[in-house]
């Protein structure tokens, strides 16, 4: 049995690094399901929004959490007419088309927004229809008139005038059983609404769609931002975008790192005094002030910061460190052996120098990717993230700007949160038992 395989096995007996794989096997998987059922390009096209997310609630909760404080907080539900119901009278020159649009409503709370959206195909003339809203206690509300022209949106929620007339919102009073009253002793009636659609097409062969939406309080399993986009896709594609920044970060400045300290050790004299200069006037080079100064004068592509965290992990303080550990390797008789056999440089420093040193470079690695990871994260709650990407960071920073805390969206800033929680706890508890098994100063404590 080598090392590696004892270690592995030793591995087993600490439960905490059973935990941190099972999470960092959860995080993979959740980003190969994410990069294979929404591509990248996709995913970067719906998080720059638009239209995709018109029937998606402004600032809505996760469902589950109403649920398991037992509300019953209305979701979004859209309401289209029966083809059965859909009355037609043809005259000469046009029709007159009578359209219900009816729906059962027993959420405990009122609707967020109230929204008709309507399609009309027509040659010359555009046609013409009247609103009318019917509550469960049989009140009838007129709603207006309007022409439609193509495809367009009634809100129903911004008329001011029916705001006036119902003395509430128009999605509050349409549903109250006193709309009058005052805000607090407004109560939601449940029933059987119904939104009449009169309309008249001037043309025999002309159409008309209709379709409402009934927006809710709480909407998917993440919720909705202020621009209606669901969260839940940044919380998606944020896994891939981290897990990809910190290992690669990790890759290229301990790779590197340790590359250049074995040659520093292994050719000492002059090669090894510039690196160890230059690794000391990098160590005094302040990492995120420079990725600030980046990010505001350059860019923020998230590319740009990975190559700048790279280009300054190069010479990073970890050389110290693998150089304290490779010196007396170099002086070590299968070295000698090695010379004696006429090996070469190169195969001296990358086939016998440095893999006596990977057991303890290890943990190091695994509990450095969290830290890249938080680092990509706080330059995007900064505002330095690259803003086409949907990350973490990136919902922190909109719920930071849209003041998510202040107005009761807690869900906006603990769902990222926690899965930054969860990437850090994985790979750190991971991390620690490792260093555990492959750290001979740590084996007898």
């Amino acid at each position: 049995m080598n090392r590696w395989t004892e270690g592995l096995y030793q591995l087993r007996q600490y439960p905490s690094a059973i935990a941190g794989a099972l999470l960092i096997l959860f995080l993979v998987l959740l980003s190969l399901y994410t990069v294979i059922t929404i591509p990248y390009s996709q995913a970067i096209e719906q998080w720059r929004g638009g239209e995709i997310w018109e029937r998606n609630p402004v600032n809505a909760g996760p469902v589950w959490a109403d649920r398991l404080t037992g509300g019953n907080a209305p979701a979004t539900f859209t309401v289209e007419p029966r083809d059965e119901a859909v009355e037609s009278q043809p005259f000469k020159g046009g029709q007159r088309v009578s359209m219900p649009l009816t729906f059962d409503y027993t959420a405990d709370g009122f609707p967020s927004e109230l929204n008709l959206f309507l399609s009309a195909d027509y040659e010359n003339t555009a046609p013409f229809i009247r609103l009318t809203w019917h509550t469960p206690d049989g009140r009838t509300i007129p709603l207006g008139n309007h022409q439609i022209t193509g495809d367009r949106r009634i809100s129903i929620s911004q008329d001011w005038d029916l705001q006036r007339r119902l003395g509430a919102l128009p999605h509050v009073g349409l549903f109250a059983e006193e709309p009058t009253a005052a805000a607090s002793q407004r109560e939601v009636q449940a029933g059987t609404y119904r939104l009449q659609v009169d309309a008249i097409l001037f043309e025999d062969d002309a159409e008309l769609d209709a379709e409402l939406v009934v927006y809710g309080q709480v909407h998917g399993i993440a919720g909705t931002d202020h621009q209606r986009r669901s969260l839940l896709l940044a919380l998606l594609w944020g896994t891939p975008i981290a897990l990809a920044f910190g290992l690669l970060a990790t890759v290229g400045t301990t790779v590197t790192t340790l590359v250049i300290a074995a040659v520093g050790v292994w050719y000492r004299g002059w090669v090894d005094a510039v690196i160890q200069r230059l690794t000391e006037v990098n160590m005094i080079l302040p990492l995120l002030p420079i990725l600030v100064m980046v990010g505001t004068l350059y860019s923020t592509s998230i590319w740009i910061m990975l190559g700048v965290v790279i280009l300054l992990g190069i010479f990073s303080a970890g050389i110290k460190m693998y150089r304290a550990m490779l010196l007396p390797i170099r002086e070590a008789p299968y070295i000698e052996a090695a010379r004696s056999y006429g090996a070469s440089n190169g195969r001296i420093v990358m086939r016998y120098m440095i893999p006596r040193v990977l057991p303890v470079l290890i943990p190091n690695f695994v509990t450095l990717i969290p830290t890249f990871v938080f680092l990509e994260a706080s330059l995007a709650l900064l505002g330095l993230g690259d803003p086409s990407l949907p990350t973490w960071g990136k919902i922190l920073n909109d719920a930071q700007d849209q003041s998510a805390l202040y107005h009761g969206f807690f869900y906006w800033v603990l769902e990222p949160a926690l899965l930054l929680m969860l990437t850090g706890l994985g790979f750190a508890m991971l991390g620690f038992a490792l260093d555990r098994v492959f750290n001979p100063r740590l084996r007898s404590i």
